[in-house]
């Protein structure tokens, strides 16, 4: 294959891949749904290889479940699913900002995290969930990256895609959604910014609290649901 094939198979790769979780995450792609790589590849107009290889790293992502003889299905999150990711994510991020390292942030990096930071304080005050999603994926994937270690950015990211999966159809008919939408990031930033790790820790261990407790509520509900069957 010449090398300007195999940009455009990696490109287009990258971009079936963004655009389906972007249908999962808007709920187009409900759980559950399932497809084949043929049925997708015809939807795009595309060849089925970089279909293949944007649905197997969805797969890897957590995001899709494949099956060898029915395709692809949309994974389905339970409440414990979220419960661990929320975990995780707590426990990965405190060791992050409780490190003994100095928080540093080039320039140019604190300029960008701090539009993201503003782009998804405006869209949580005014509950739009759809731009939310995106400017919060975008802020926590930078802010992760001054770690400087790609593994955990990535890991991250991950954990993170697969909350929104799971929460934001919660979000959408839940009466406690304004309550839910954390508003923080503007202030998380600005900590960042001044190397401020006591505010940052206090301004991230008061948002895991808060998530945890939610996981906890949802976790409880479930099993009480599934005992009751």
């Amino acid at each position: 294959m010449s090398p300007s094939g195999g940009v455009t198979r990696n490109t287009l790769r990258r971009q079936i891949s963004g655009a389906l979780r972007d249908e999962v995450l808007a709920g187009r792609l409900p759980s559950g749904k399932e497809f084949t790589v043929k049925q997708i590849a015809e939807q795009y107009g595309v060849s089925a290889t970089p279909v293949r290889e944007a649905l197997f790293d969805l797969a890897s992502q957590g995001l899709l479940v494949s099956d060898e003889h029915r395709g692809f299905q949309v994974r389905a999150f339970s409440a414990g699913d979220y419960h661990s990711i929320v975990q995780a994510r707590s426990v990965i991020v405190e060791g992050i900002f409780s490190g003994c390292h100095p928080i540093t942030v080039r320039g140019d990096a604190m300029t960008s995290l701090r539009r993201r930071a503003s782009e998804a304080a405006r869209a949580a005050r005014g509950g739009d969930l759809d731009v939310l999603v995106g400017y919060d994926l975008r802020f926590w994937r930078e802010l992760s990256a001054f770690v400087g270690n790609p593994n955990i950015s990535d890991f991250l990211a991950t954990l993170r895609v697969q909350g929104w999966v799971f929460l934001v159809h919660r979000l959408r008919t839940s009466a406690e959604r304004d309550r839910l939408l954390w508003l923080d990031h503007e202030a998380l930033a600005e900590a960042v910014a001044a190397g401020d790790r006591a505010t940052v820790l206090a301004i991230l261990r008061a948002y895991y609290a808060r998530e945890q407790e939610w996981a906890d509520r949802l976790l409880i509900a479930e099993l009480s649901a599934t005992d009751g069957r």
